[in-house]
């Protein structure tokens, strides 16, 4: 299976893509790859509620996932368009409070 310490190689993803028969728990780096999404935008859809961990793992520990679930998800329009929404809300947030902490710095206050 794919770690999620360690970047995925392309034959490594690709070879997940080609199981015959999934296991029934995916990792991050595993869910990501067949939703379609970066291993990085696995935690905000966590956050939203649109994927749901196995387990109660603590906030820290690594979060692994039923493979049912996720290729459902991944089939489903509707869901993938409700994360994509989220995910780009996200890093519109990130990308606003970066450029405003960036022209703070460029533009101080008169004092």
């Amino acid at each position: 299976m794919l770690s999620s310490r360690s970047p995925a190689t392309a034959q490594e993803k690709f070879g997940l893509l080609n199981y015959q028969r999934l296991p029934g728990r995916l990792n991050t780096t595993e869910a990501a790859l067949l939703l379609g999404f970066n291993e990085h935008d696995i935690a905000p859809l966590v956050a939203a509620k649109l994927l749901l961990p196995l387990g109660k793992p603590a906030q820290n520990s690594p979060k692994y996932f039923a493979a049912v679930e996720i290729l459902a998800c991944a089939e489903d329009r509707e869901w993938l368009s409700e994360a994509t929404r989220v995910i780009s809300r996200v890093w519109k947030q990130k990308n606003s409070r970066r450029g405003a902490s960036q022209s703070a710095a460029m533009w101080p206050q008169d004092r």
